[in-house]
């Protein structure tokens, strides 16, 4: 790109993020009470949150594509009015089965619209401003987690929680108007190039199966049956990466995985992220069902989390640059798990602001993990691998939401099913926080196999 980016172009951007961060804080907040008016168990709300996340898994291949052949610009746009169609379809639902369904149509236009922030500024901005970029366009997107968990607490306790979602239609709407005036109309990478329909259907159906084996291994009953889902997902994504290697143009770029920080960039961040994508499912609950506190107060001891992600931003760049981003993961990994461990310290009947320090650490440690990893991922990756690149980071991102949702779900049911050794639903949460903390601690040694000089073209002063 030989012009110069608008300077309203990163709050576009932000925007973008900020929209689906409120939509996803909020909904989280508002399970507990949607699953009552709704006649479900709070146990099983999941279904809604994984529903959407399996769409984006399912999806997002196709983003990479559709904006090297038809444009960013048109495809953001087309994107953000999907998603507000999906929002209104989301709050007219009346039972659990239709909001999922309405969800998939929510999902189909996140899928299209999460990727090209990241793409927009490795398209629009040179890689030692990557960072400041990135933190740039999130620092006021973390409104959203701020703003999310208060808001949906308010709603659902005096209005309803149909607003949840009608409040993404003013955003919506105005990134759209934005996009159509200020987006750059980005030079297509290939107008031309074919659409690769097996390896989509192969990857997509590797990644659904995997996905939707690990949300069935919540039920006793299914097992056999996840073990079936998760044979075949295996066996698609097997005979993907042998067809992506004898056609020229796959689905994604088959030299993404030469690139060594790519690969275990992506690695890191699919099984760090499985532990800590976790708690913004399981907080709300255990705040609600586990200490039995109101849906706004619940809301309220979240934004702490949001508030110190915020506060951290501007210290991840100095941190690569003193420590390195070997050093920096690795401690920030073992820190998180450490954190999401001790959360279940406090007993039911200690005072809400005793959580108050863990939980602004955890903000703390999540803005540096999510930041660290996200720019480290893209650090190596050449221009024309630019759209494939952070097309499947996304999808790497979303399927570890879903698997960290599915799994603390489902380890939250079965403690919670077996009261010989499990006497109350608190226990249950404590027993399942540590399973999380530990998993997250051992994540951490991918980040072992970094060389100590990767990434530093993204702090060279």
């Amino acid at each position: 790109m030989t012009s110069q980016p608008h300077r309203f172009l990163p709050m576009l951007l932000a925007l973008c993020v900020f929209m689906q961060m409120l939509d996803a804080t909020i909904l989280n907040t508002a399970l507990p009470t949607m699953a009552r008016d709704l006649n479900e168990s709070p146990l099983h709300m999941q279904t809604a949150i994984v529903s959407y996340v399996l769409t984006l898994a399912l999806l997002m291949p196709l983003s990479g594509w559709l904006c090297d052949r038809f444009g960013i610009k048109r495809v953001f746009f087309w994107a953000m009015i999907i998603f507000v169609a999906g929002s209104a379809l989301c709050a007219a639902a009346p039972n659990l089965s239709l909001l999922v369904l309405a969800r998939i149509v929510q999902g189909i236009g996140g899928a299209m619209m999460t990727p090209v922030p990241r793409l927009v500024m490795v398209r629009a901005y040179d890689k030692s401003q990557l960072i400041n970029m990135m933190n740039y366009v999130v620092m006021p997107a973390l409104i959203g987690p701020i703003l999310g968990p208060v808001v949906g607490g308010y709603l659902v306790e005096y209005v309803s929680w149909h607003w949840i979602f009608l409040i993404n239609l003013p955003f919506g709407l105005a990134a759209a108007w934005f996009t159509h005036k200020i987006m750059p109309d980005f030079p297509r990478m290939s107008e031309n190039k074919p659409f690769d329909l097996l390896g989509f259907l192969l990857f997509g159906s590797g990644a659904v199966g995997i996905s939707f084996a690990v949300e069935l291994i919540q039920y006793p009953n299914a097992t056999w049956f996840a073990g079936l889902s998760a044979f075949f997902a295996c066996s698609a994504l097997f005979a993907y990466t042998r067809h992506a290697h004898h056609i020229e143009n796959p689905l994604y770029d088959k030299n993404l995985f030469r690139v060594r920080t790519y690969r275990l960039g992506l690695s890191g961040n699919l099984m760090s992220r499985i532990g800590m994508s976790s708690m913004p499912f399981l907080l709300p609950l255990l705040l609600q069902v586990g200490l039995g506190h109101s849906a706004a107060l619940a809301g309220w001891a979240l934004a702490p989390v949001a508030l110190a992600s915020i506060a951290a931003k501007p210290l991840v760049k100095p941190m690569a640059m003193r420590l390195g981003y070997r050093k920096m993961l690795i401690a920030n990994t073992c820190m998180g798990g450490i954190i999401i461990m001790l959360l279940a310290v406090p007993s039911p009947n200690a005072p809400l602001w005793t959580l108050l320090p863990l939980l602004l650490l955890m903000g703390l440690c999540n803005s540096i993990q999510f930041t660290g990893m996200n720019t480290l991922t893209l650090a190596d990756l050449r221009q024309h691998q630019a759209a494939s690149g952070t097309s499947l980071m996304s999808v790497n991102q979303q399927l570890a939401v879903g698997f960290g949702t599915a799994i603390s779900a489902a380890l939250l049911r079965y403690f919670s099913m077996q009261p010989e050794i499990v006497p109350n639903m608190h226990t249950a949460f404590r027993y399942t926080l540590i399973i999380m903390g530990s998993f997250t601690i051992v994540s951490g040694l991918i980040f072992a196999r970094l060389h100590p000089r990767d990434g530093e073209n993204l702090i060279r002063r």
